[in-house]
This record gives structure tokens, C-alpha cells and sequence, in this order.
């Protein structure tokens, strides 16, 4: 999971100015920027997560609490993996203490660099640890000077992934409230104006869970990511807008309910 970052060897002609990719492990894609663009658009959404809390953000529901991940966690998560690592072929689950150490200290490096806002998902009637989950891809778009999304505490658009959980918490009411509470935050608190997923093509379970709660499919995007099997995975995309909250919001209160 650790972030690699590339410098390309390649340079404007007449500036000779070289240009660094975001990692596509962030973004999607390789898509490129000058150094001094890139650093002011992560310093940028930085300063508003920051503005935001988001360290100390706790999303509460009735069967679990979404705590903000640390090094408290890592023997909770390493119980949790272990109840049946076979869940696991197609998403990057830390198996054991050492891994565990290293997944909590990669993602806390990620919020320190403004790009993920990571979550222990805790049961909330005993507070054992049973999966983790997290915001990141946190997009804040160039809107231009007067627009009403033109500001410092706005950000447009997310991606909820690195989500997994306990093999006892599988087919339970956690994974649907997990996602009630995130895209709740998303679209009512921060406002986004999509919040979307990537799965490995291959994982079938994954992608009907993403489809039973409303995500609507936008289609594969071929060698798209280092896979959990060290392959270059095709992502399945699926996404929900502004516009498709409410229905989305409803059938999730519903199948909560029902659960």
C-alpha cells in the first residue's frame, strides 16, 4: 500500500520544466501536473480537511461507530483479518501485526498528506474492532472566483473504498450502516457532488453490494490498479450524485431497517 511516486523523465521543450503524476493509486489515473500545481491543490484540500475536523471526526449509527484509525487499532484489525483471510482475494486486507502496523501507518500518511480520511469500524455494543473503511481521492475543482462552490471549506467530489470487514460482521446490518454514515457526511455535511467506487471486476460479492445499495455502474476501467493478487486489476466504477441522494438515502434507511 505504500505511495509511490514518480518523477517523469520527460520535460516542456522550450521551459524544460519536469512534471510529476498524481500516483494512480490516488487518483485513477496518471494524469499529470506541474510540481508547484500539484503541491498547492494538495496543500489546498489539506487546509480544508483540517478546517473540517476530520481527525477527530466520529460518524455514530445504531450497530456501529466509525472512529477515526490509529495505532490503537492495529490488534483490532489483526483479530478481525484473521477471522478468515479467504474473504479477502480481491481487496488488501493487512494479515498480522506487522502488516497491520504498516496499513495504519501508510493511511495515517495519507491524512497527513490530505488525501484520505481513514475509519476503524467499531460494533457499537461491545466496541470490538471488526473492519475499516475510509474517504479518499478528495477532490476540491478549480470553480472560478464568485461561484457559489468557490471557497476554502469546500470539497466536490470523494471515493469510499478500503472497506472490509470481519468474517462475523459479513451479511449483517454494519456494512449498509457503514455506508448510510458515509455518504450521509458526503452529501448532507460536506456537501459533495459525487461520491464513487472502484472494485475489482473479479469480485462479484463487492460489486452486488455496490449495486444493492443504489451505486449506479459507469463501466471497467482496464489496468487500473495494482490488484490484491499483484496483477493490474480492471476496476468496475460505480457512482452516486447530488442529484440521486435521496433515493439512495431512502432505500438504505430501508434496508437497515429490514436488517
Amino acid at each position: 500500500m505504500a505511495v509511490g511516486w514518480t518523477v517523469a523523465a520527460t520535460a516542456d521543450a522550450n521551459r524544460r520544466t519536469p512534471r510529476i503524476p498524481i500516483p494512480s493509486n490516488q487518483l485513477g489515473c496518471s494524469i499529470c501536473f506541474s510540481p508547484i500545481t500539484f503541491i498547492a491543490a494538495r496543500a489546498r484540500t489539506h487546509c480544508i480537511l483540517g478546517a473540517m475536523g476530520t481527525e477527530s471526526l466520529v460518524l455514530s449509527g445504531t450497530h456501529i461507530r466509525l472512529e477515526p484509525l490509529d495505532g490503537r487499532h492495529v490488534n483490532g484489525l489483526v483479530v478481525a483479518a484473521a477471522a478468515d483471510p479467504s474473504l479477502y482475494q480481491w481487496s488488501p486486507v493487512p494479515q498480522g501485526k506487522v502488516e497491520a502496523s504498516s496499513y495504519v501507518n501508510t493511511v495515517l500518511a495519507w491524512r497527513k498528506a490530505g488525501s484520505a480520511v481513514p475509519f476503524a469500524i467499531v460494533r457499537a455494543d461491545d466496541d470490538v474492532v471488526i473492519g475499516s473503511t475510509r474517504f479518499w481521492n478528495l477532490e476540491r475543482w478549480s470553480w472560478p472566483e464568485g461561484h457559489p462552490r468557490q471557497g476554502d471549506h469546500v470539497l466536490d467530489a470523494c471515493e469510499i473504498g478500503y472497506t472490509w470487514l470481519t468474517r462475523s460482521a459479513i451479511r449483517t446490518a454494519a456494512n449498509t450502516e457503514v455506508k448510510l454514515l458515509m455518504l450521509t457526511h458526503a452529501f448532507e455535511t460536506w456537501q459533495m457532488l459525487r461520491v464513487c467506487f472502484h472494485t475489482d471486476a473479479r469480485n462479484r460479492r463487492s460489486r452486488a453490494a455496490l449495486e444493492r445499495i443504489g451505486g449506479k455502474f459507469e463501466g471497467i476501467l482496464r489496468a487500473h490498479r495494482i490488484a490484491a493478487d499483484h496483477t493490474a486489476r480492471d476496476s468496475a466504477r460505480y457512482s452516486i450524485v447530488t442529484a440521486e441522494w435521496s433515493a439512495v438515502k431512502q432505500r438504505l434507511t430501508h434496508l437497515l431497517g429490514r436488517e
